[in-house]
């Protein structure tokens, strides 16, 4: 009865006022009456319906038309390529297309205990969220203290990671702001800097790992900006290993980093199932 009330609230409320006028004025007139009111009541139903496919579903969050999401992803496919650094347009291809993708990966976090506890918690990696000092205070080698290498060494922050907003699922919208925040953590464990190349291998791994057709975008299309030499590097090196390590790793969305800052990096990459990075 409760499935009942659910999907069809509009056709009960049109019986029981049907019922009530033939009750109250027993006459054609009052039957006809009534069916008019059983297709407004369902048509007003179906209006809210709808209305609630585009409610905001997290602060933050843009409702949008599969249209919308198309003109969205076509606009922010063209200026992530002429500009690979305009960090709001590849946030913007990501979520318009990347629905598929997210909905595998969540279903792969459910199936780990480390992953769903992910899920469950939904940790942020930000500079509010993070004991900086402790970190620096860390012994060399260990996760933690290379972390914030990175970030001296290439001058980030992670609270540069845009906010998710065109995902029209609550869950799902905290799976890729997990996936952009342990971004700079996967540079960190691949080794690579934040430069073109060191962008392009990272995108590589994140490919094979997420599936998400902007990893798979970046993957093939940021070469084309490498010169000859790091060009030959990332072919006959960098890719093959990326794509070895990104297949033999486990999903990197099912670890919960900021449980691990003490372990050393070489400790981390042998349990996530990262191969030893090339010496080029």
């Amino acid at each position: 009865m409760g499935t009942l009330l659910r999907r069809a609230p509009g056709s009960l409320c049109c019986q029981l006022r049907l019922r009530r006028l033939q009750e109250a004025l027993g006459s054609s007139a009052a039957i006809g009456r009534g069916h008019r009111l059983c297709h407004a009541d369902q048509a007003a139903a179906a209006d809210h319906v709808e209305d609630e496919r585009y409610y905001q579903l997290y602060p933050g969050h843009i409702p949008t038309t599969p249209l919308q999401k198309a003109l969205l992803a076509a606009g922010s496919a063209f200026m992530a390529l002429y500009d690979p650094y305009r960090h709001d347009m590849v946030a913007v291809l990501g979520e318009t297309t990347g629905y598929l993708a997210l909905q595998s990966l969540r279903e792969r976090m459910r199936n780990d205990p480390e992953g769903y506890r992910v899920l469950q918690e939904r940790p942020r990696i930000r500079l509010s969220s993070l004991d900086m000092n402790g970190l620096r205070e860390l012994p060399e080698g260990t996760f933690g203290r290379e972390y914030i290498r990175f970030l001296d060494d290439n001058r980030v922050s992670p609270d540069t990671r845009m906010p998710t907003k065109f995902v029209d699922d609550e869950e799902l919208a905290y799976v890729i702001q997990r996936y952009r925040e342990v971004h700079d953590l996967m540079h960190t464990l691949l080794g690579m800097p934040t430069n073109m190349l060191g962008e392009v291998v990272v995108k590589w791994f994140e490919a094979v790992q997420t599936g998400l057709p902007m990893c798979i975008l970046g993957a093939m299309f940021g070469p084309v900006r490498l010169n000859a030499r790091k060009l030959q590097a990332l072919t006959t090196a960098f890719i093959p290993w990326a794509v070895r390590s990104g297949r033999s790793a486990n999903c990197i969305l099912n670890f919960y980093y900021e449980t691990r800052w003490e372990q050393t990096v070489e400790s981390l990459r042998e349990e996530i199932g990262i191969l030893p990075p090339p010496t080029v």
